[in-house]
């Protein structure tokens, strides 16, 4: 019992604080270069996600028209999954202005939605964008740029967190920022030793020519840049492509985004046996130890949090060492637990550090909610905006 719960002490802290420590290690002896140009314009095809998002997608056209990328060289695609509200009328409007609206009957899902919006593009590289995200004026020339370099395939642009201006949503915005903070270090990091190994469905670009159709089961911007990198290309993380988005209004409503998430992400890798092989690091290196630290073993998170509590109790009074681990995760989780009371109950405001271990506590739940549906084969097809 006791080598069993130093192990999984190891493995939580490894997952966060030893991968990062391990990629900074390796990056000092391996750089990833990538030729760049700044006056590189291929034509671009800007294809942008909408169900029922008549809220917001007026404003993102809006955005779109004005990225500052030549326009000969630019097509803005909108495709609507069945939307069932004014979203294909408020897109319509802005026909003439060069925004082609494609709707797809039936609710199939982002996946098969893309695969067919990809066949209609006519830009050699495909930019993928949720409704939601705002893209900065220069966001595609900065993604652009990088697909210079023939050996570069998918490049990941940076999401940053806004906020609704709910009283709810304060600590959710602090909590995201906190969270893709860092996890922009670890792409950065990644991204120098070999490639990043996932997409960002709010902005991430591919060539068109080697662009995979995937399963409508499959979250997109999680396996399409994994099937890029077997082809041999390399996955680029650009910190200067920069999307802004707002969060989910409440805890309540990130969580269950977070859910859906994971289930997809582990469903799509449990079921594809092409992929797993990406996990065999005597074929792919270094790619693999990133593919298990960065995804796999952090789905986990939740389960490797029970298990180390649970074990604590039965070894507390067994040595002072233990007794300060469960000290540690006492007061870890009342942070959790205030954070919780004060935004769930009171509706105010937390300290940073109280809301941090709550956000955190409440994302490994969510993973390990995850990680159960896709053992069980629970698919999630379809997506509902958290506006």
């Amino acid at each position: 019992m006791h080598i069993f719960f130093i192990i999984l002490i190891f493995i939580l802290f490894y997952i966060y604080f030893g991968y990062p420590i391990l990629l900074f290690l390796i990056s000092i002896f391996k750089k990833n270069n990538v030729k760049m140009s700044k006056d590189y314009f291929p034509n671009v095809s800007l294809i942008i996600a909408a169900y029922s998002e008549e809220k917001i997608i007026e404003e993102k056209i809006k955005n779109s028209l004005n990225i500052n990328y030549p326009k000969s060289k630019l097509e803005i695609i909108v495709f609507s999954d069945a939307s069932s509200d004014r979203t294909d009328e408020i897109v319509k409007k802005y026909e003439k202005e060069g925004i082609r609206l494609i709707r797809i009957e039936g609710r199939k899902g982002k996946t098969i939605c893309q695969n067919e919006i990809v066949k209609l593009a006519k830009g050699e590289i495909i930019i993928f964008s949720d409704a939601n995200s705002m893209y900065e004026p220069c966001a595609i020339k900065k993604i652009v740029r990088n697909f210079f370099d023939e050996k570069v395939g998918c490049v990941v642009g940076e999401l940053k967190y806004g906020e609704f201006i709910t009283s709810n949503s304060v600590n959710v915005v602090e909590g995201e920022n906190v969270y893709w903070d860092y996890d922009k270090i670890i792409k950065k990091l990644e991204s120098k030793v070999c490639s990043v190994v996932t997409g960002n469905g709010a902005i991430y670009g591919s060539r068109k020519s080697i662009y995979v159709p995937l399963e409508r089961n499959m979250i997109s911007d999680f396996i399409e840049p994994l099937e890029i990198f077997k082809k041999g290309y390399k996955i680029i993380y650009e910190p200067e492509a920069v999307a802004r988005e707002n969060t989910a209004e409440n805890s309540q409503k990130e969580f269950g985004r977070r859910i859906r998430i994971v289930t997809r992400s582990a469903c799509s890798l449990l079921k594809n046996k092409s992929l797993r092989e990406l996990l065999n690091p005597f074929r792919y290196g270094i790619f693999s130890v990133q593919l298990l630290s960065h995804k796999v073993l952090r789905w986990f998170s939740g389960a490797l949090m029970i298990l180390i509590f649970l074990l604590n109790i039965f070894l507390l009074g067994r040595g002072t060492f233990y007794n300060l681990t469960m000290l540690g995760q006492g007061i870890f989780y009342m942070f959790a637990l205030w954070g919780f009371i004060n935004e769930i109950w009171l509706k105010r405001k937390s300290a940073k550090i109280l809301h941090v271990a709550y956000y955190f506590c409440l994302s490994c739940i969510a993973m390990l909610y995850g990680m159960i549906n896709a053992f069980r084969g629970k698919e999630m097809v379809t997506w509902e905006t958290v506006r």
